[in-house]
Formats: C-alpha cells, structure tokens, sequence
C-alpha cells in the first residue's frame, strides 16, 4: 500500500530542519491545492491520502513531523482518526493538526477535547500556519 503521490511530488527536501507533513482528507482537488500552498512555504508534503486506515498506515511508514486532518472525512470521523494517531504509549514522532471548512468557533468543544496539537481552518491553510500551531505546542509546558 504506498500513499497517493501528491501534486508535484519531489524528493529534494531531504534537510532533518524541513518539516515533513501527511495530509488527510477526502477531496482530491483540495491535497492538490493543499500539497502546493505547503511545498512554496517550505514544507516537504511526504503523502496524501484519502481515508483512515491509509492515515494510519501511512503516518507510521512515512515518519512525517505532522498529520493534517481533515475533520470531515465523508462517511469517517477525523476526530476519531486524530485519537487513532495518538494512542497513548505509542512512540508517535508527529503532531496532528484538524483542519476543516467550518469555523473554530463551530467546532471549539470537540477540537478542545481531541488530542490534536491544533486546528487550521482550510481557508487559512500556510505552511505559516502549521508552523504557528506547533510553535504553541513546544511552547506549552509538559505536564
């Protein structure tokens, strides 16, 4: 099972200070628009895939440094599959960040209660963005 190749997909960022990103979601046309707007911020898009059970796969074959979710995966649950990635005592080396069509405020109480890093609204998506969100993350203190 390998992942879908992303638009454009290349191999020349092999630098360890690259971020290498997953992204997850069901809409072809959006990992298109996704994987190009990440690649000119600098981020290395290692795969795209369309459903849970590749995420899965594919979060633990391909070691990126963050997982975006898309929060409505048609007939799946991207909150489910956040808590799938993030099964306590599993040596996961990635953070995974929601991203979604609706708003924060539509979403707060479910996006508060997941173990996700953060969320991206899919208008706002950069390279920018995704570096803010674990930015607030190394920042917070380990409990």
């Amino acid at each position: 099972m390998r992942a879908e190749p992303c638009h454009g997909e290349t191999d020349h960022m092999k630098s360890p200070t690259v971020l290498r990103c997953l992204i997850v979601d069901d809409n072809r046309e959006f990992l298109q628009t996704a994987t190009d707007v990440l690649r000119r911020g600098g981020i290395d898009v290692v795969g795209c895939v369309q459903d849970p059970e590749q995420a899965i796969h594919h979060a633990t074959a391909l070691k990126p440094d963050v997982v975006l979710v898309d929060i409505d995966l048609g007939g799946d649950d991207g909150f489910r599959l956040a808590e799938q990635l993030h099964q306590p005592g599993e040596q996961r080396t990635f953070h995974v960040i929601l991203i979604s069509t609706h708003s924060r405020q539509e979403l707060a109480e479910l996006i508060a209660r997941s173990p996700a890093a953060g969320f991206i609204p899919k208008a706002a998506l950069s390279a920018t963005a995704v570096r803010a969100v674990l930015a607030e993350v190394a920042d917070e203190p380990e409990t």
